[in-house]
């Protein structure tokens, strides 16, 4: 298995492991959002991008604006891949599966690493997926009301580890704390 066909998940949830309501985020946290557009478009080769891959539902809450994530391979799962492909720009790859996902990046020669940004399913299926590698979970230290949940994460087949790049204090903001943890799987 590559580099690049290695499954980093990347998440925030709060204490109930929600990480969305009615389609988007139920928080607006500027820097916890800057860490995540770092840490999934972030190279060191500076010829290759990052993949992103999300189902439909996280591809829709995407604002727009803001869509396909910039400088990202942007990887939509979905079972209705003909309808999705007629309404998302011609860059954005839409495929059936995971692994149809995986195929399609280990056939390229420009995407070095992946990540997977939701929701629920998607993380459930790249959880159990043998290409997992990491689960990047900003652990929100308060409850909000949420309609989409992040996966159990079972400690007999995830560990915290530091990681030397992953700031491991509390980070501020507004009235809102929260943790950057890192999760390897076993």
């Amino acid at each position: 298995m590559s580099a690049k066909s290695t499954l980093n998940l990347i998440a925030a949830a709060c204490e109930n492991m929600g990480i969305g309501a009615n389609g988007s985020l139920p928080w607006r946290l500027k820097k916890e959002m800057a860490y995540f557009t770092t840490m999934t478009s972030k190279v060191k080769d500076p010829t290759k991008l990052n993949a992103v891959i999300m189902g439909r539902k996280t591809w829709d809450s995407i604002p727009d604006k803001y869509k396909p994530l910039s400088d990202r391979l942007n990887i939509v799962l979905t079972h209705n891949v003909d309808s999705v492909k007629e309404k998302a720009p011609k860059e954005v790859v839409v495929v059936p599966s995971i692994d149809e996902a995986i195929t399609h990046i280990e056939g390229r020669d420009d995407v070095e690493s992946t990540w997977v940004i939701g929701g629920s399913s998607i993380y459930e299926a790249a959880m159990a997926h043998p290409n997992c590698g990491k689960i990047y979970l900003t652990e929100i230290q308060k409850s909000f009301d949420c309609d989409t949940f992040f996966p159990h994460i079972d400690k007999q087949q995830f560990q915290v580890v530091d990681e030397e790049a992953i700031p491991s204090e509390r980070q501020t903001e507004g009235d809102i704390t929260y943790y950057f943890r890192v999760y390897r799987k076993l």
